[in-house]
């Protein structure tokens, strides 16, 4: 056994393991967890073929779904993600792979989203005070990926999170790590990524500042006495995922990707993303799929998508994605993705 190969089932063996902090809390616990925005997908195209991204590669913001990824781009790639998010929220997403040849693909993530203004109401004035507030989540990234042999990629991502609510906040680290493997050259690709993984954050802040009276029913004391609510510490989600894709040729023009994920969240059931990715005359690709099956309560799931791409004689390609994703009760979700390899 040579020491690539040692290597990549070591990588394989510490997925599966530290998957485990899920697999044992297998029961659904939806809402207790913090940063859900980290489960927001990036990716227009990806969106597109039903968030089946785990065993997919070819742009920066693949490392959102398995940083292993990276070791395969090509080409260094920037990318900008705008989504019209749920309730008027903005969510944007920015990513840039940088390939460096005989060392591998250095990468920077940056996630942000705001909720706008929200105004201030209280049971005295339900009309509002006049006061406004908003809600802001951010997540910075550095990430890391190579091919350890011409069939496997293996690579990592670090983030730094921060939720402000008002006047109180939380911060928090976590990493995502990944494992990519060429099956066949060029065709059946199996994926599998740890994403989220992390201590638990708790928020704090001047909000919960409260002025405490230790014994209402004596007079005379001290009814002012400085004191601070606690908040509890919650756990980031966590998500093993782990997918398969295969690409089927027509000729050197057109082309068919099938893609497919399971998904194992800690804060919710399992579930299945699939899609797929119609590529015409190569530049030209049209996209469908359904995220989140078997999933109990979901809603919605179907998503569509189409892009477009050119390649300049010098080498730098430009792309354009959209997606659309039903929501149901929650309506729809529109993503605009613009790229750039060179």
């Amino acid at each position: 056994m040579n020491k690539k190969s040692a290597t990549t089932k070591v990588l394989f063996i510490i997925l599966i393991i530290v998957s485990v902090h899920c697999t044992v809390t297998a029961q659904s616990k939806v809402g207790t967890t913090v940063g859900l925005f980290l489960t927001i997908d990036q990716s227009a195209r990806v969106s597109g073929m039903g968030n089946a991204g785990t065993a997919l590669f070819g742009e920066a913001s693949s490392m959102f779904y398995n940083p292993a990824s990276l070791g395969r781009l090509t080409q260094t790639d920037a990318q900008f993600t705008y989504s019209e998010w749920l309730a008027g929220i903005t969510f944007n997403y920015a990513a840039l792979g940088i390939k460096v040849e005989n060392i591998g693909t250095f990468s920077l993530q940056a996630i942000s989203m705001n909720s706008g203004d929200i105004a201030v109401r209280t049971v005295e004035q339900p009309l509002g005070t006049g006061e406004f507030y908003n809600v802001n989540d951010f997540a910075l990234g550095v990430g890391y990926g190579l091919m350890l042999t011409d069939r496997v990629s293996v690579g990592f991502l670090v983030n730094y999170i921060q939720e402000t609510i008002w006047h109180d906040a939380l911060t928090d680290f976590a990493i995502n790590l990944g494992v990519q493997y060429e099956v066949t050259h060029g065709g059946f690709t199996i994926g599998a990524s740890l994403l989220n993984f992390g201590p638990t954050a708790r928020f704090s802040g001047r909000d919960l500042f409260i002025d405490y009276n230790q014994d209402p029913s004596k007079h005379g004391g001290n009814d002012q006495l400085p004191g601070q609510l606690r908040t509890d510490a919650y756990p980031l989600p966590t998500l093993f995922r782990i997918g398969v894709s295969y690409p089927y040729k027509f000729n050197d023009e057109n082309q068919i990707i099938f893609s497919v994920d399971a998904l194992h969240p800690n804060d919710n059931h399992e579930s299945l993303n699939a899609g797929v990715e119609m590529t015409l005359v190569k530049n030209f690709s049209i996209r469908g799929g359904y995220r989140n099956l078997f999933l109990t309560d979901s809603e919605g799931g179907l998503e569509l998508g189409a892009g477009v791409n050119y390649t300049f004689s010098e080498g730098y390609v430009l792309r354009f994605d959209y997606a659309w994703a039903d929501y149901g009760r929650l309506l729809k979700v529109n993503r605009f993705t613009v790229s750039v390899g060179f």
